[in-house]
């Protein structure tokens, strides 16, 4: 048995952050100042304006004036004159807070119909990151007879988000002839693909639907799919929804339902209804999938949908379909960087081509300097290796120091103190908008000087001219990662790309789910590990420590590799899913697939993303660590069923295509 103490030095890593005073305010916080800070925060959260108004007055020499000044004001916010809310914005102007607070204030200027103070205080808000603002400037603009409902339509996509701003916009493009019947009809559609009752209640209400019925199709839609198609539009729009919910549960049951109701449907809503059950059917990658889409073909098609139907085209190998379906999709959509490498690729399929045609080279070139996983595979299809480019010249001391001084620094560094994050992050983030390449690598290095790590990663990332791959992907603690990956014959470069997703190397990350650390290890998966190992007196609270973590994240990393055949991709994917779901979806595998292809087509948009992220992490790892250019396309080469070797995997080669 292994003694816990044998695997932890005893040395706590130190990740104190200095507190500092601040140019608009003086002198340093008493520890019982920001507790009344973080209360005063708390009591605004909770709608509880006496006692904010009770933890305001005590700070009234707080070193960060500006958010006791806004957490006081959002305490009474609806109450709030114009004049109050203006001379807070007067005095912290180009502030983030002030931008908060102006993105606060025009949601209640659209809720109201403010529209004059509204289409003044718009064109003002820095971030312009709301979709209810959005929806709101649009829903103005249209009030004034502007056209807008292409704009409309491109950001009208999930309607989880919507709120009463962008329901108020479609009413009103609807009633002001922008939006025609079918626009709302597909904006019902889609509230039932995301699941969004109330969405869908309000769209059907501007059609003469029931939404009592809308409601039921979505909430109990096996109840609403067994009462067939009704009559009317409106009741089959309605059956048609509940058809798609259905086959979350079960696809079988919304084919026979769909089947036996297809001669009181007209062409179209069969093919919406075909549309449904695939999009359903492609989550569970089953092998009727494909026909289902075939069904589909006329049925106009959400964002998701276009996306599913490509999907299945590509595990099919349909090369001539891939093509197909990416110029079916939006504009917006077409030129996301995974559909234009996808698209180069139908292209080289289809003229029979090892190397790119010019179309298809031209296209890879568009996207081949992106630092991401299309990029790097985009890089590779022209012939070129991934690389890590040389530094610039070094920073001087007084460039960082320059850095620190700024007041928007200093109020980041104070948040992270006090574990603020969201907080900190869009005061760190508000300040690099002023900042130049060579002031973003130093902005970097100061994040690292104070322990940062995940500030470090997303400042240096920003650069393109200037980039320093140190700082976009270190590898601390490599004193303890280098003897537990040796030990374990793991590679240290995936192991490191697999932190940077998870963590961002911040120590004390916790998951909504529990995840713990640098390698985001379950409290439940630690115990059974830590059992497994033979660790005598193992605490939950020993996942925060980095030894312990690192230990205990890299053998599980190791075991899940060794029941994926060794496939960094499969084992990726059941890191982050879990080995459960990762061998049902290796199960729909009946010969070998091309890992791109097979991570482009996991169900999980998280692990999808998660994935692809980590591989392209690790090439970067691995060309840093060994001095020499990497391939991506050949870290992921393959996957396959149950018992495809390693061996297998290597020797089965599809050229990358």
């Amino acid at each position: 048995m292994i003694s816990l103490s044998k695997w932890i030095t005893g040395v706590a890593v130190a990740c104190a952050i200095t507190s500092f005073a601040h140019a608009d305010d003086g002198g340093n916080d008493s520890r019982k100042e920001d507790d009344s800070f973080l209360l005063l925060r708390e009591a605004v959260r909770k709608d509880e304006p006496q006692k904010a108004d009770f933890y305001a007055a005590r700070l009234a020499n707080y070193s960060i004036p500006s958010y006791v000044d806004y957490y006081r004001l959002k305490s009474r916010f609806r109450d709030a004159t114009t004049y109050d809310i203006r001379e807070f914005l007067k005095r912290h102007e180009g502030s983030a807070i002030a931008d908060r607070l102006r993105n606060d204030w025009l949601l209640e200027l659209g809720r109201k119909r403010d529209w004059p103070n509204f289409d003044d205080q718009y064109p003002q808000f820095v971030l312009n990151d709301d979709t209810q603002v959005k929806c709101y400037a649009l829903q103005s603009k249209a009030l004034k007879g502007l056209k807008v409902a292409d704009d409309a339509r491109t950001l009208l996509t999930a309607p989880n988000g919507y709120g009463e701003a962008c329901a108020g916009l479609i009413a009103t493009l609807y009633q002001a002839g922008q939006f025609s019947a079918e626009d709302v009809w597909a904006q019902v559609r889609l509230s039932g693909e995301f699941n969004a009752t109330g969405q869908a209640r309000r769209a059907i209400l501007l059609l003469g639907g029931a939404d009592k019925k809308i409601s039921q199709a979505v909430d109990t839609p096996m109840v609403a799919m067994a009462k067939g198609p009704g009559a009317g539009r409106a009741d089959h729009e309605t059956f048609l929804v509940a058809v798609g919910r259905a086959a979350r549960t079960s696809v079988k049951l919304a084919a026979l339902a769909l089947n036996k109701a297809e001669s009181r449907l007209t062409a179209q809503e069969q093919a919406i209804g075909w549309a449904n059950i695939a999009l359903a059917s492609s989550y569970s990658l089953s092998p009727e999938t494909s026909e289902y889409w075939r069904k589909s073909a006329g049925a106009p098609l959400s964002v998701d949908q276009h996306q599913w139907k490509t999907r299945i085209a590509l595990r099919d190998g349909d090369w001539k379909q891939v093509k197909k379906n990416i110029a079916a999709m939006p504009e917006w959509l077409r030129n996301d960087p995974a559909w234009i490498y996808w698209r180069a690729r139908a292209l080289m399929a289809e003229a029979g081509a090892s190397q790119p045609t010019p179309e298809a080279a031209q296209l890879l070139r568009g996207i081949s300097e992106q630092q991401h996983f299309y990029g790097q595979l985009a890089l590779e299809e022209l012939g070129r290796m991934i690389t890590i480019p040389p530094p610039g010249a070094p920073l001087a001391p007084a460039e960082v120091a320059a850095i620190g001084e700024r007041p928007g620094f200093q109020r980041a560094l104070k948040f992270f103190g006090m574990r603020l994050r969201f907080e900190g992050t869009r005061e760190w983030n508000w300040e690099l908008r002023s900042l130049n390449e060579r002031e973003h690598l130093a902005a970097a290095e100061f994040a690292r000087q104070h322990h940062i790590l995940d500030r470090m990663v997303n400042t240096s990332d920003r650069t393109r001219v200037q980039v320093d791959y140190t700082q976009r992907f270190p590898s601390p603690h490599d004193d303890i990662m280098h003897p537990a990956t040796q030990t374990l014959g793991l590679d240290k470069a995936w192991v490191y790309g697999l932190i940077r997703q998870e963590s961002r190397f911040i120590m004390d990350a916790q998951s909504s789910a529990g995840a713990s650390g640098l390698m985001q290890v379950m409290p439940s998966t630690a115990r059974w590990l830590a059992k497994k190992l033979g660790l005598t007196d193992y605490a939950q609270d020993a996942i925060s420590d980095v030894r312990t973590n690192i230990m205990l994240g890299t053998n599980y990393m190791n075991m899940v590799l060794g029941n994926m055949d060794g496939s960094q991709v499969l084992a990726t994917a059941a890191y982050n899913a879990g080995p459960g779901r990762l061998r049902s979806w290796r199960a729909t595998l009946d010969k070998p697939m091309e890992s791109a292809v097979f991570i482009e087509s996991i169900p999980f948009f998280e692990t999808r993303v998660y994935v692809k992220n980590v591989m392209s992490n690790a090439t970067y790892y691995a060309a840093l660590f060994e001095g020499r250019p990497q391939s991506l396309k050949a870290r992921l080469g393959v996957v396959g069923p149950k018992g495809y070797t390693e061996q297998e995997r290597q020797e089965t080669s599809f050229g990358g295509r």
